[in-house]
Parts: structure tokens; sequence; C-alpha cells
């Protein structure tokens, strides 16, 4: 059973609900979902278990909020050490890998949760009224522990990067 949860996060001023759990810091994440990356093979989250990561639920890259935040997340993977970065959107896999190709975005792994869409409801970002998911941040040690958590109160705002980057670089 999904838990819909009214949550303090906007779309442009109108307010959204979110699907599933409101994760915090301490939290152990989530890790029964599916995505499907940009050759079009699963990606479960025990395939992620175990990595430092920072995962980036973000509505559409084909977006200019979603855009900005991914080429900045991109531009400072190279000084995180080992810690990966993905980027999770509904998009087709097709659209994620042209994105990451256009912009150079090597340092990205996008993954879309288009097929199984078990993804935003894991992780409390699955906004039904918008289609799309929302923008929240999270920063997950090799011990599978949430370090940080943002969900970003205005989907049309940038997340808080010093705040992720500083949770990365800890780890």
């Amino acid at each position: 059973m999904t838990v819909e949860r009214k949550a303090a996060i906007t779309l442009k001023g109108n307010p959204l609900d979110l699907l599933g759990p409101e994760l915090k810091v301490g939290d152990k994440a989530p890790a029964d979902f599916t995505l499907v990356g940009t050759n079009m093979a699963p990606v479960t989250g025990k395939d992620l278990s175990g990595k430092a990561r920072i995962l980036c639920a973000v509505p559409s890259l084909d977006t200019p909020v979603c855009d900005v935040e991914m080429r900045r997340f991109n531009e400072e993977a190279s000084g995180l050490g080992d810690v990966e970065v993905y980027a999770v959107s509904l998009d087709l896999p097709f659209a994620q890998k042209r994105w990451c190709g256009a912009t150079g975005s090597e340092r990205i792994h996008a993954l879309s949760d288009w097929k199984h869409r078990n993804f935003g409801q894991a992780y409390g970002v699955e906004a039904p009224s918008f289609g799309l998911l929302a923008r929240a941040v999270f920063v997950i040690g090799a011990d599978d522990v949430l370090r940080h958590v943002e969900y970003v109160p205005e989907i049309a705002q940038e997340p808080d990067y010093a705040a992720a980057l500083a949770a990365a670089k800890a780890l």
C-alpha cells in the first residue's frame, strides 16, 4: 500500500502531494526499486548498494532547472572521490542518453523510473498530480545510510548544492 502524504512541496506556488515515505538523515536507503539505464539495462537498488552516491530526483533533464542542476553536479563530481552521481527522472532512457551526450555530462549516471515507476514511491518523490518526480537530493554512504536529504520545497528551484556536496565530501 502506497502512503500519500501532504508535503510542503510546491510547483510555482501550487502545493503538491507526494507518494511514499518522507525519508530522513539516518534512515536506511530504500533498495526495493528497479530503474532503467541509458543502455536499457535494468539497475536495481541492490545494484547501487554498498557505494557512496548522490541520487538526484529531477522532473526532467529537458527542463532548464534540471539541466542547470545536473550540469553543476557533473562539474562537482570530479572532486567527490569515489562518490557516484545519479540523475533519476521519468525521462525515457533515449532522452537521458541524448542529454548526457549533448551536455558532455560523462560523470552523471542517468537512470529512468519510466518503466517500473517504483523509485519515486520508494524515495517519496512521486508527485501524481504533477505526473513527474519532485526535485530531491539524497546523499548515501557506502553503508547505505542517508547522510543528507533535501526535498526541494519549490520544484522550480535548484537544491542546496553546498549542503549536498559537503555531505558527499564527508563520506
